[in-house]
């Protein structure tokens, strides 16, 4: 079982592109980062448990419901009558969205830490807002810490929002602090860019990630592919699929339940069997991550595929422990 924990909100997303001072038209659609991934898992056939506080207002109602559906267990979630979070995303051009929130006094913010996790949980996945938000970002951080010590994965992808964050070096130390516990790093190139704070090239701080404790660190890098360091400087890349952008809403969390699901399913969940994939089965990973992406991409709001959308994420047997390909580089 993976556990997903995080927020669940409302994305309320244009429509239609006008000019100012003209407002656009706009649906509401389910989302949150964790959310996203939650639901990504559970259509590529992963067991998988959302650990949410949700609220019962008709927003929330529907968010589980969509959970429900999509076959995520909701054992784990807490409800309250707080309002959910909404968040305005305003698609630019080239499909990226600009996001603004309404967070004050909601309910996933709330979230208490549940304790020990049921013994059949694997993996646990972290990030975006619930690492940032007070008071879940402790309760968060406090399941991070207990669950990697009992030798659960745990995934984190942090998924910056800036504008919510008020002391940034607070948070960027906070950050470097997580990354012992952790078993995948999975980051996008721009929040790794304010991660670092100029401080050192893109690529000189996720090597030096990759060296403080997670078994992998997945980069996305855009348009221009994914690629991953591993703790010893190896890098491995793949380009991007292409396909005709709608939006990239649930691209980066696509990204992070594709992979967690090749993960699972190849019996590769954990922290040795990560750190001794070789090149082959990286790329093979990695090239499954870009296309389950890309077909979201495709689609208007955070719609990931299905596993009958996807080739089979099935190594050949014994592919995990080839030797190390030749085309490996330094990040």
């Amino acid at each position: 079982m993976i556990v997903v924990g995080g927020e669940a909100l409302i994305d309320l997303v244009a429509t239609e592109s006008v000019a100012p001072p003209a407002l656009p038209d706009r649906a509401s659609r389910l989302g949150g980062g964790p959310y996203n991934v939650a639901i990504a898992l559970a259509r590529l056939g992963s067991p998988v448990s959302m650990l949410s506080r949700i609220s019962t207002d008709d927003f929330g109602e529907a968010l589980v419901h969509g959970l429900r559906e999509s076959g995520v267990d909701t054992g784990l979630l807490q409800r309250g009558p707080e309002p959910t979070t909404l968040a305005v995303a305003s698609p630019g051009p080239d499909g990226s969205a600009r996001y603004s929130f309404s967070v004050q006094g909601t309910a996933d913010r709330l979230v208490v830490d549940p304790g020990p996790l049921p013994p059949q949980v694997s993996a646990v996945s972290l990030g975006t807002l619930s690492m940032v938000l007070e008071p879940g970002a402790s309760a968060y951080e406090s399941l991070l810490r207990r669950e990697s010590a009992r030798g659960v994965f745990v995934a984190l992808d942090p998924n910056v929002r800036a504008e919510l964050i008020d002391d940034a070096d607070a948070y960027r130390a906070r950050f470097e602090r997580w990354l012992p516990h952790l078993g995948l790093l999975k980051v996008s190139e721009e929040d790794a860019c304010w991660l670092a704070a100029g401080a050192e090239p893109v690529a000189e701080a996720v090597q030096r990630w990759a060296g403080m404790g997670p078994s992998a660190v997945v980069l996305t890098r855009g348009a221009d592919g994914l690629s991953v360091v591993r703790p010893d400087g190896t890098r491995f890349d793949v380009e991007c699929q292409r396909s005709a952008v709608v939006d990239t809403i649930g691209a980066g969390d696509t990204v992070q339940a594709a992979l967690l699901h090749w993960l699972h399913h190849n019996d590769a969940l954990g922290h040795s069997a990560v750190r001794a994939m070789p090149a082959a089965a990286w790329r093979e990973a990695l090239a499954y991550a870009a296309t389950a992406a890309a077909l979201t991409c495709s689609r208007p709001g955070a719609q990931p595929p299905t596993a009958d959308e996807l080739p089979s994420p099935t190594l050949e047997a014994g592919a995990l422990h080839s030797a190390h390909g030749p085309s490996a580089s330094r990040a």
